[in-house]
């Protein structure tokens, strides 16, 4: 696959962002998709950060990994299927300028739904987090923006906040979530042909920019501002999700 510097550096930054998001700082977690799809045609974006995504998921379960709350994840699974499912014959009968658009728009609804998740969070607690359907609204979301772009992040957050999980369970039972749905999307992503030698070449030279963001995250998330943080990193997923979109 060749590519240019341009092309390099944002992958870079992209894979960074991974490892980062993967052990922290929840915030980045739809940057990398928006810059993947904006490096390398959308269809293939898609299918080249999955196993970039898994590596980076086994970094966070294994700082987290005795913190998650499993009861909640058995709740999200069967509906995770679902969407999952969904995204699936979406990506296999629509074409790269489609899922291009599809992943703005997907990520532009994902940083409203941040948004207003940050707006709302005193009044979470005042909603039906433990009801059925509410597991099945989240659920088909996720499976679906995860499928569909790699971007459920605030979908997640917003069901893991609106639970009540403490700060650790909340990032260990996000790890899990990952990572078991992540490796479930490989044969999905790897039967519509998003998987390749040539992409998984171009996973293994991103590992080297991905490792130190996810050795990075845990010290990083003590010492920033993280509202700060999260604002700058919103504003440019939003920048990078316009550009898709144009």
């Amino acid at each position: 696959m060749h590519l240019l510097i341009w092309q390099w550096a944002i992958l870079a930054l992209a894979a960074f962002s991974t490892g980062l998001s993967k052990t922290g700082i929840a915030g980045l977690g739809v940057l990398p998709a928006a810059l993947f799809a904006n490096a390398l045609p959308a269809r293939a974006s898609t299918g080249a950060l999955l196993p970039l995504l898994v590596c980076g998921d086994v970094f966070g379960v294994s700082f987290y990994r005795k913190h998650a709350q499993w009861r909640h994840l058995w709740k999200l699974f069967p509906w995770v299927v679902v969407g999952v499912i969904g995204g699936y014959f979406a990506l296999g009968r629509i074409g790269d300028a489609q899922i291009r658009r599809l992943i703005g728009g997907v990520i532009v609804v994902m940083i409203g739904l941040h948004l207003w998740r940050q707006s709302q969070a005193e009044k979470l607690a005042e909603l039906v987090p433990h009801t059925w359907w509410f597991a099945a609204i989240a659920g088909v979301l996720a499976g679906f923006t995860t499928m569909a772009a790699n971007a459920a992040g605030p979908v997640m957050v917003l069901y893991l906040l609106a639970v009540g999980l403490p700060k650790l369970a909340f990032v260990g039972t996000g790890a899990w979530f990952f990572m078991l749905v992540n490796i479930f999307k490989l044969p999905f992503s790897a039967h519509l042909g998003l998987i390749n030698g040539h992409s998984l070449l171009l996973d293994a030279a991103l590992l080297a920019p991905m490792a130190p963001g996810a050795l990075l995250g845990p010290v990083i998330l003590r010492r920033i501002n993280q509202r700060t943080f999260d604002v700058l990193m919103l504003v440019l997923t939003g920048a990078a999700a316009l550009r898709l979109l144009v």
